[in-house]
């Protein structure tokens, strides 16, 4: 046992000669390591040099070249873009002048209507019983006229005759007194007469004219964009608080009066002037370029977005402009419109 313990601890002992030889064996391997390095950086730059192109000396003297100069591009024709809505110069919402309670509404959206057409009727009952009344009243003036004017006949027949009487001494002064008195106020009231007949005239035409206004009727040629009052309902010229009253029987546009306006940046109004070509185009159809001109720069300024409102119209009528269609418009200096698409 002790033999084997003496043997074990034989083979764990460090010879001093073996780690003397591996410390030179380290010391001579790193510098030769080193060396090799320098030596192929040294050959690597050599192969590099012998193989660069050589350079002229003339070339490599002469002084850099001037940049070329640049090239004036012809200017793109630049336009001024604004953006902008179609509008209506002329759109009316239609109502009653009188209250009353609608019978018939005999037109829609959509419907084209001519000037002076019916575009609702109220119930005019009561209108044409007052008509009744005052035409009576007419026809009793005329008959107060003719009893009238016939008292007054006989009347300044006696008194004529009663002038020559007592011209003779055959009737007293004041008989004629009486009856000229008489003939004068049968003349009084033949003038009452007609002024009444004058009244009963004009509470005739105006009983027409209250029957007329039961008849809405369409102030212009356009179309109907919206309708609002139903049949049964109670329309009236000024709206009533509980909002149960109609003001309105429908809105009409003339769609001959379209035309966009534009808000444009002050900073550029300059660019703009009456009668310029101007290429507008609807978001609803970006293909489609519609020719038009500028009709007028309003001659007001928004504070608060610092724009100048520019009406254009449009040179090419078509159905498919809508009011209220939102659109781009450009602004050209001597250019031509495209046509449509």
């Amino acid at each position: 046992m002790s033999d084997e313990k003496a043997r074990l601890l034989r083979s764990l002992r460090i010879d001093p000669a073996e780690v003397v030889a591996e410390g030179r064996r380290r010391r001579w391997r790193l510098p030769l390591l080193l060396t090799v390095f320098l030596a192929a950086l040294a050959a690597w730059a050599s192969l590099s040099q012998l193989h660069r192109p050589e350079t002229p000396k003339a070339l490599a003297e002469a002084p850099p070249a001037k940049p070329p100069a640049p090239v004036a591009e012809p200017a793109a024709p630049s336009g001024l873009v604004a953006s902008g809505y179609v509008v209506a110069r002329r759109k009316a919402t239609v109502a009653a002048e009188i209250t009353g309670k609608i019978i018939a509404v005999p037109v829609e959206e959509g419907m084209a209507v001519e000037a002076g057409q019916e575009l609702a009727r109220l119930d005019s009952s009561l209108a044409e019983i007052d008509l009744a009344s005052a035409k009576a009243r007419v026809l009793s003036a005329r008959a107060a006229i003719e009893s009238a004017a016939a008292d007054l006949k006989d009347a300044q027949r006696i008194l004529e005759r009663t002038r020559n009487l007592q011209a003779r001494d055959f009737a007293s002064q004041a008989d004629l007194t009486r009856n000229q008195a008489h003939a004068d106020m049968l003349k009084a009231q033949l003038a009452k007469a007609e002024a009444d007949l004058a009244l009963a005239d004009s509470e005739v035409r105006r009983s027409e004219q209250t029957i007329d206004k039961h008849h809405i009727r369409a102030p212009f040629a356009g179309m109907v964009v919206d309708r609002s009052a139903q049949m049964g309902e109670i329309i009236s010229p000024l709206s009533a608080g509980g909002g149960f009253t109609r003001t309105g029987v429908c809105t009409i546009v003339d769609m001959d009066s379209l035309e966009i306006e534009v808000d444009v940046n002050e900073a550029f109004i300059h660019r703009v002037a009456p009668k310029q070509r101007v290429r507008a185009v609807l978001d609803a159809y970006p293909d489609w370029a519609i020719p038009a001109e500028v009709i007028a720069v309003v001659p007001t300024a928004n504070r608060d977005k610092a724009t100048i409102k520019v009406r254009i119209a449009l040179l090419a009528k078509d159905p498919r402009i809508l009011p209220d269609m939102a659109a781009k418009v450009t602004f050209l200096a001597g250019a031509e419109v495209g046509g449509r698409n």
